[in-house]
């Protein structure tokens, strides 16, 4: 008589029936279930929420969003300060545009919340419908007010929304076929490449932060190593701020300055910057 497994006295074939090989795999697929189905629960959640950004440089499709899971191994973990490489003192101006020609501001209150890679786009503090018309019609006025030196074109980078380009690029400062900026209607923010002195005080002031790609290396495939997102304006105030960064913008780009119309400020030191250097 077996007293240690009463079972096998009312069924003595319940190992022929269950034999515990059987039992050891059903065991097993139950503990993966358990993990697989969070799991991919997770998984359906994120890519939701990478359609959710909108469109942009990314294909919205399953492989798409592969290539960005793969991506964020390699992305920025704090988009918020930045120290630049020493510039060369054949650079000039050596401290950046903004100093020189707009003192930029404190950005006021908390920071916006960011997410993505590409898109990578603002979820909080969006540009009012109005303000983000406002910020449209400005950029267009200034490539009009420059018709020798801008253009407006299909953004480079994202490969929708319109970009405002430079007609002749710096070539030691490339971007994307020239590319200054480009805004987004889904949020109302912006991405730029900078001089690097002024990368570093939009990001103190509080402007904007890194894309999580600008680290340098291979990377720069994808965008340059000041590539910046600059913050939606909240109100009109702040298209006058987000407006000086785009000069500032078209100045690291084209190396000129850009005055309130072409020809403006021109043999008064407002022509050629000197600018030039692989950073």
């Amino acid at each position: 008589m077996n007293l240690t497994n009463p079972a096998k006295l009312d069924n003595p074939n319940l190992d022929r029936l269950f034999p515990p090989s059987t039992l050891s795999q059903s065991h097993l697929i139950c503990v993966s279930l358990l993990i697989l189905l969070p799991a991919c629960h997770l998984i359906y959640r994120d890519y939701i929420a990478f359609l959710g950004l909108g469109p942009g440089g990314t294909p919205r499709t399953i492989p798409g969003y592969l290539r960005i899971c793969f991506l964020r191994l390699f992305a920025l973990k704090d988009p918020y300060t930045y120290t630049p490489p020493p510039i060369p003192m054949t650079t000039r101006p050596h401290s950046g545009y903004l100093p020189l020609h707009h003192p930029l501001p404190k950005r006021h209150g908390p920071r916006p919340t960011v997410a993505g890679i590409a898109p990578h786009r603002q979820t909080t503090q969006k540009s009012p419908p109005a303000t983000f018309t406002l910020l449209s019609t400005e950029i267009a006025t200034l490539a009009a007010h420059h018709p020798s030196r801008l253009t407006l074109g299909t953004s480079c980078f994202e490969t929708n929304g319109t970009g405002l380009f430079s007609r002749t690029p710096l070539p030691l400062n490339r971007t994307c076929n020239g590319e200054i900026c480009h805004a987004h209607a889904i949020d109302g923010s912006l991405h730029m490449a900078l001089h690097p002195a002024d990368a570093k005080l939009v990001l103190e002031r509080g402007w904007g932060e890194r894309h999580p790609l600008a680290r340098g290396g291979w990377l720069t495939r994808f965008v340059p190593p000041t590539f910046l997102m600059v913050y939606a304006p909240r109100d009109e105030g702040e298209v006058g701020v987000v407006l000086e960064i785009i000069r500032a913008a078209a100045w690291w780009v084209s190396g000129q300055v850009l005055w309130e119309r072409e020809g403006q400020g021109e043999g008064q030191g407002g022509g050629e910057s000197g600018l030039g250097v692989v950073l």
